[in-house]
């Protein structure tokens, strides 16, 4: 008699397996995330015992001392801000995984690359798209300069993009989307745990047996993380997510994962009508160019990852207009500013308690560094006092409950950001030098330990 079909039930976050169905995944801890799936029936064949050689000869393993160590060489792009978020551009043979919001520009960011290289064949599997949609962003993104070696395949059969590759043999691989991709070999639909883990393991083999780069692009689930089984991004070499707000024209390119390089490098993208353009500078983007001095406005160096940049700072505090004061913040943690608000009221004595306050980080970016705690004290004290900062100054510092200013980290890299700016000096944690040496980046450099010495610093 012929074998039914069974059927399993897969974690859709991390791609566990029950044969019923259960409420929490017991191993990633989410709910609600198990789907039902159809299994191959398994071989009847037994399992070879452990020993047993079945005719293949044994493979020796090799001493680590014994391996020689040869710098890879790497793939350039024609994007330099991708090349260092990669670690220095595409290895030969690695799988990238780039992931984001629909609509961010995930495929704007992958085509104008790939239609800019000269030398190599790409071929552009697209399951998303037709060809005349994908022609008419190529024009809007390249203009008249498309003299390129990059093939289209519309195609969602795995196996017939595979028979395409070995007639095309191309030099790199580009798939947009992975989860749109489907094996005939299984029955689940496109996107479901199983096929989305299957066809990432057949393109992870080709490019590893031929040597040839494959970039995948996925979806995102509305946690934000990649969509599919956890299992995706750990057999990917590289996973990058490509972010920001689409109401605002500046993307983030940031490397959650890099077998091949540093992920604490991010690169940084101008949304423009004819493509994504790079940002070499951003902190000249990001700062004000108005000469009047406003009060409420402090310029503040912050980290992502290992880049510094400038950003400005604006705060509104007001009497409150109602019985209750309003607190809004934009691009800053607003219980963060909650604290700085109560360590001014405590230890500063300015009472905040009865105003509103706004706080905004300009150019709708999203900061989580520490050291911005400082610029934003400085901008509500500012609009408190009704006095404008010297626009010469900028802050980094983190700020603690009692008054005290915290040493922040990669601080001369914070220092030689603001003076390649052109800045006079800066206010910085006290004992957050130690030992290093600034007189040959030509700026001030002000140490204060506590709330009030930048106050009374900044407005006598």
């Amino acid at each position: 008699m012929a074998k039914s079909n069974k059927t399993s039930y897969f974690c859709k976050n991390c791609g566990a397996e029950s044969p019923k169905w259960v409420g929490r995944c017991p191993s990633c801890g989410e709910w609600n995330t198990f789907v039902e799936e159809p299994v191959a029936p398994k071989s009847s064949q037994h399992k070879r015992l452990i020993g047993e050689a079945h005719g293949h000869e044994p493979i020796v393993p090799v001493k680590i001392n014994d391996i020689k160590a040869e710098e890879t060489p790497r793939i350039k792009l024609p994007s330099g801000e991708l090349n260092r978020v990669l670690g220095g551009g595409l290895v030969p043979g690695s799988i990238v995984l780039i992931g984001g919001e629909p609509g961010i520009g995930k495929s704007t960011l992958v085509l104008q690359n790939v239609i800019r290289i000269r030398s190599r064949r790409v071929l552009y599997v697209s399951g998303e798209e037709s060809p005349q949609q994908l022609r008419m962003r190529a024009d809007r993104i390249a203009r008249s300069n498309m003299d390129c070696e990059c093939y289209l395949l519309c195609e969602t059969s795995l196996e017939s993009i595979f028979a395409s590759i070995r007639a095309d043999k191309p030099d790199l691989i580009i798939v947009d989307s992975i989860q749109t991709i489907a094996s005939d070999e299984l029955e689940s639909a496109a996107g479901s745990v199983s096929q989305v883990r299957e066809c990432a393991a057949t393109f992870l083999r080709y490019a590893k047996e031929t040597g040839t780069p494959v970039i995948l692009i996925g979806h995102i689930n509305k946690e934000g993380s990649i969509a599919g089984p956890k299992v995706l991004e750990h057999i990917v070499d590289a996973v990058l997510q490509f972010e920001g707000d689409r109401q605002y024209m500046y993307r983030i390119l940031r490397s959650i994962k890099n077998r091949f390089g540093n992920t604490s490098e991010i690169g940084i993208y101008e949304m423009k009508e004819d493509g994504l353009r790079e940002v070499t500078n951003p902190s000249e983007m990001l700062l004000s160019q108005s000469d009047e001095p406003l009060s409420g406005t402090a310029i503040g160096v912050t980290m992502d990852g290992a880049r510094p940049f400038l950003i400005e700072v604006q705060a509104l505090v007001s009497t409150a207009a109602y019985g209750t004061a309003q607190r809004s913040v934009t691009g800053f943690d607003p219980r963060r500013m909650n604290m700085l608000l109560a360590v001014l009221e405590k230890r500063v004595g300015f009472k905040l308690a009865q105003k509103d306050v706004f706080l905004n980080i300009a150019g709708g970016l999203k900061v989580n560094d520490p050291a911005m705690d400082l610029p934003v004290i400085c901008a509500i004290l500012s609009s408190n006092v009704d006095m404008p900062i010297n626009k010469g100054v900028c802050f980094s510092g983190e700020v603690g409950l009692s008054g005290e200013l915290r040493p922040v980290t990669r601080i001369e890299q914070r220092i030689g950001e603001a003076a390649k700016l052109g800045f006079d000096s800066i206010v910085i944690p006290a004992r957050n030098l130690k030992g290093i040496k600034t007189d040959h980046l030509g700026i001030r450099v002000i140490e204060v330990a506590k709330v009030e010495e930048a106050f009374r610093y900044l407005f006598g």
